[in-house]
């Protein structure tokens, strides 16, 4: 019984300088994280433009977002990046999985050359005009299916995807190898399944990349029908390009209703996630 009192009592040890000091520290970045955002939200609501921090609206509406609504015009990039994030994040959680799987495999010819060549592309690139060229070349110019391309391929991604395969225990392998599996057979059966939290991780990471680019929609597409969301969002609210509505909305409530606006989908998606994505964020990060 002493025992089990003294185990408890251990556990129920006192606040440290450190632990004090460390909660602070985190609560200091979480209010500093979260005031922007606070602002932000509020001044959407709020229909006269104020530049001062307020908790809570002084004149609440909700024009700003019935604008965002009501505007015919978003209706079509909103489509366009739905179609390509998911398209984009499904094509390079795709490539990562499959290429992360061959950088493990010892037996496969040419690895480590061709995870050197991989790494190299992470410290050099070819500039924006190479890249450019090579966009027109392929017929990509003018289309919003550069956004899937261009984000498909992530070698930061797929050595994240080598890393966590590597901390699969080599006995999984073996045991199906015993059975009569194929390597695509491991991969679907044995890797995939318990790859949940790496694929939710880096499947975010895809997404949000896709959803949020702007520069290359700024520098490669000029056709109003293959912008996306974030593009003609700004172009509403920040260019003055606002159509005329019944709405009486202030530039700056527009402005941050748009911001809530392009952030919403992933603060809706991101509690569904979150369990895998906290499990992912140590990808890598150990090795037995």
């Amino acid at each position: 019984m002493a025992k089990k009192m003294n185990a408890v009592a251990g556990r129920k040890r006192k606040l440290g300088v450190f632990d004090i000091v460390n909660y602070f520290v985190f609560i200091i970045l979480g209010l500093v994280i979260l005031i922007p955002i606070w602002k932000v939200v509020v001044d959407s609501l709020n229909s006269v433009g104020v530049y001062q921090f307020r908790l809570w609206p002084r004149n609440f509406t909700l024009d700003g977002y019935k604008v965002i609504v009501s505007t015919k015009e978003l209706y079509r990039p909103f489509l366009n990046s739905v179609i390509t994030t998911v398209l984009g994040s499904f094509l390079g959680l795709t490539l990562s999985t499959l290429g992360g799987y061959v950088l493990v495999k010892e037996e496969v010819p040419g690895r480590k050359i061709f995870a050197y060549f991989l790494l190299f592309t992470m410290i050099f690139s070819g500039g924006m005009i190479p890249e450019y060229l090579v966009m027109k070349k392929i017929g990509l110019i003018n289309k919003m299916w550069i956004l899937v391309f261009k984000h498909g391929m992530n070698v930061y991604n797929l050595v994240l995807m080598k890393n966590f395969f590597e901390n699969i225990p080599d006995s999984l392998f073996e045991a199906a190898e015993i059975d009569g599996c194929s390597p695509m057979g491991i991969f679907f059966k044995i890797v995939l399944p318990l790859s949940k939290a790496a694929l939710a991780s880096i499947g975010l990471m895809f997404a949000v990349t896709i959803w949020n680019d702007y520069s290359t929609v700024k520098i490669y597409i000029s056709d109003p029908d293959q912008v996306n969301f974030q593009y003609k969002l700004y172009n509403m609210t920040m260019a003055g390009d606002t159509p005329t509505t019944a709405y009486n909305v202030s530039q700056t409530t527009l402005f941050n209703a748009g911001i809530v606006a392009a952030i919403l989908p992933f603060m809706v998606l991101y509690p569904f996630l979150q369990k895998y994505f906290v499990q992912g964020v140590n990808i890598g990060a150990v090795k037995e």
